[in-house]
């Protein structure tokens, strides 16, 4: 019977989606832990086939297999705003894309728009991290940065206070009307495995970018393996006001790098 429900966990996982896959955000694959051992392999894809089992159920899940000299740990979170079948679709993509960009190594993480999936080989769960880092930011430029900054820093501070209390579990998103024709729109959540002083370091560390990376740009995202913080001139999280419509917008107009251990 165990077999038989392994066997179901490795089909939802690897099956081919009938769905278009969204390209992730990016990866991480630590090449000082490739590893050639067939068992170790084996349990990264027990790991994933348990998270991806879990996702149509929750937002947010770790999990570990095996006994203690060979144990891998496991861990996905999807975006709080999105719905289930969104997160299920989500995970599902990263557990069969992650294994395509990470094939040996024990330590490897995976960022979409929606979910962030991780696995490695010693217990990171509850752990703060900041590297590495994942960074986007809009080639253009605001026209009245003074305003612009303040505003920012105004919802920041607004969605900073929502994200750290633990029945929001992790996520604040708000908004803030620039002018009538333009809206800031921002959003930042922590992983739930964290204490609330560890997210609000962990977020404090994100938006120190954005008097740097993002300084002045009509859109940013910082992406850790512990939070992620965006912020835009468009509408690009959930629920949507009736006039509002997420925004199809090229990745082209994004400048991007990452910061590795």
């Amino acid at each position: 019977m165990a077999f038989l429900r392994y066997s179901f966990f490795l089909i939802l996982v690897f099956c081919i989606c009938t769905a278009v896959s969204v390209d992730p955000l990016g990866n991480f694959c630590d090449d000082a832990t490739k590893s050639n051992s067939a068992k170790t392999s084996a349990t990264i894809g027990k790991v994933l086939a348990e998270l991806v089992s879990v996702s149509a159920k929750d937002s947010f899940s770790t999990t570990s297999y095996d006994d203690d000299k060979n144990k891998v740990y496991g861990l996905y979170q999807c975006r709080g705003d999105i719905s289930s079948n969104d997160c299920l679709s989500c995970i599902r993509d990263a557990a069969k894309e992650i294994r395509k960009r990470c094939p040996d190594q024990t330590d490897a993480r995976i960022w979409y728009d929606y979910c962030f999936l991780r696995y490695q080989a010693k217990n990171f769960v509850g752990q703060v991290e900041t590297i590495p880092g994942i960074f986007y930011w809009n080639v253009d430029f605001v026209s009245d940065s003074d305003f612009f900054n303040k505003k920012l820093v105004q919802l920041k501070n607004q969605i900073t206070a929502e994200a750290i209390v633990p029945k929001n579990k992790g996520l604040g998103k708000g908004k803030s009307t620039l002018s009538p024709f333009v809206t800031l729109y921002a959003l930042m959540q922590c992983t739930r495995d964290i204490p609330k002083i560890d997210c609000a370091q962990c977020l404090a560390v994100a938006v120190g970018n954005f008097p740097t990376t993002c300084a002045n740009r009509k859109g940013c995202r910082i992406l850790y393996s512990s939070c992620y913080v965006r912020y835009e001139l468009y509408p690009f999280f959930f629920p949507l006001d009736p006039k509002e419509k997420l925004a199809n917008v090229s990745m082209d107009n994004y400048a991007f790098k990452m910061s590795k251990p």
